[in-house]
């Protein structure tokens, strides 16, 4: 266990310093690389700013509103006839548009209902198995500046629906 222990605390500083001692070997200034590649970054941030604003805004909006509460009551009798949990609808809703936002969730379920009782365990499951799309697909396409998604967004939508129900399925 004190291996492990060791190997995991000098792994960083070793990755570091390969890549350090590469640079040194092939000549390339390292230091001047960094900071290349730091202005890259922060270049990165800024084209991708005004998508990041704009989805916390439209999420603090639909998370205030009380839309997702509605849908949940809406489409509860559905969810009992295919034995889905009404108390996960606000992760799968949530889920695909905001990280932060599903992680509250998430964290309410467990409150209430524990991490190890069976809605804990497909809550994690989900969070898990399905990805912020919307989210992801903004600041990606943002910054590559790609303007027609096509069905980009249909697909990574069935891929999280697939992973919400295989998770339900998996986990009872």
């Amino acid at each position: 266990m004190q291996l492990i222990n060791f190997i995991s605390n000098i792994a960083m500083p070793m990755f570091i310093l390969l890549i350090v001692m590469y640079g040194f070997k092939n000549k390339n200034k390292v230091f001047d690389s960094f900071l290349e590649g730091a202005k890259e970054g922060i270049k990165t941030t800024i084209n991708i700013f005004p998508t990041l604003v704009g989805l916390f805004v439209a999420i603090g909006a639909l998370r205030s509103s009380g839309i997702i509460d509605m849908i949940v009551n809406l489409i509860s009798p559905i969810l009992a006839i295919v034995h889905f949990p009404s108390e996960l609808m606000p992760l799968a809703c949530l889920r695909p548009i905001s990280g932060s936002g599903s992680i509250a969730v998430a964290t309410d379920i467990m409150k209430n209902y524990g991490v190890d009782s069976m809605i804990g365990k497909i809550a994690s499951t989900i969070m898990g198995s399905t990805e912020t799309t919307l989210y992801t697909i903004a600041v990606y396409t943002s910054c590559v500046k790609i303007k027609k998604t096509r069905y980009i967004i249909l697909a990574a939508l069935l891929a999280d629906f697939v992973g919400i129900i295989t998770s339900v399925i998996v986990c009872q």
